[in-house]
């Protein structure tokens, strides 16, 4: 039997409020994950999603359970794992090139090579010609794409996207979703992609794990059934209007409730 990638066994976690009580954000998850599979995260925004990813990039610890990669324990930050936040992240001092050959610097890495493997992404994500461009001098949707570069530099076995369009404009949004994609497909990363938005989730990934407001508990598995390579047109046939509209429903009393409270 094949070992799963990344398996997720009944993890929780709370937070304290204040100095006695607790707020729990998630609640017994448990799942797999193989090989080069696209998994989406979906669900309402502060459900536990970004907490879980957190957990899984070993940059915070379970209250109980573990996650495996590969079979064995995840304690900590290890060079497994490439992460790309919402947020950017990019440090101001340092430009494009430099951004992108922060990880590789950590991991120490000679400084030719590191170079050369930043520019290899970099051109990927059509940035050739911003190597010595500082994060504010570029677009939202450019400092997104220095930050897939950087994460992708490191050559992870997995990548973890935390939002990473939540922050940018719809046009730029889709665009990139394009070209995350046509990266996938050429050099094949299992990535676990946070969204709260179904669209998104169904138009990129291979499964949804979708999940219950906080604390986190899985509503359900949807398993993706269009073919790649995709394009935008896909968004706007039957059958995935159709799915969007399912999950849409099966999310939606949940959400009313927890407003309404």
């Amino acid at each position: 039997m094949t070992t799963p990638k990344l398996e997720v066994v009944n993890v929780t976690k709370s937070f304290r409020q204040g100095r006695s009580g607790t707020i729990p954000v998630i609640d017994g998850l448990s799942f797999e994950i193989g090989s080069l599979e696209f998994i989406a995260l979906l669900g309402p925004s502060g459900c536990g999603k970004s907490t879980l990813l957190r957990i899984i990039d070993g940059l915070l610890s379970p209250d109980s359970g573990e996650v495996l990669l590969n079979g064995r324990p995840i304690e900590g930050p290890g060079q497994g794992r490439g992460m790309v936040f919402q947020g950017f992240e990019l440090f101001p001092w340092r430009t494009a090139l430099q951004n992108v050959e922060f990880g590789l610097q950590m991991l120490g890495v000679g400084r030719r090579e590191r170079q050369d493997r930043a520019r290899h992404w970099m051109e990927l994500m059509g940035l050739h010609e911003f190597e010595g461009a500082y994060p504010h001098q570029l677009s939202g949707g450019m400092q997104q794409r220095v930050g897939i570069a950087r994460a992708l530099a490191i050559e992870p076995e997995i990548l973890l996207m935390d939002e990473p369009f939540g922050a940018l404009d719809v046009q730029t949004r889709d665009l990139l979703q394009d070209e995350l994609l046509s990266i996938w497909q050429r050099d094949r990363k299992t990535v676990l992609f946070v969204t709260h938005s179904i669209e998104e989730a169904l138009y990129l990934a291979d499964r949804v794990v979708v999940f219950t407001p906080r604390p986190a508990r899985i509503d359900r598995i949807v398993v993706v059934p269009f073919a790649r390579p995709r394009d935008e047109t896909l968004k706007t046939s039957t059958a995935f209007v159709e799915l969007r509209r399912n999950i849409w429903q099966s999310l939606r009393p949940a959400l009313v409730d927890r407003s309404s409270q």
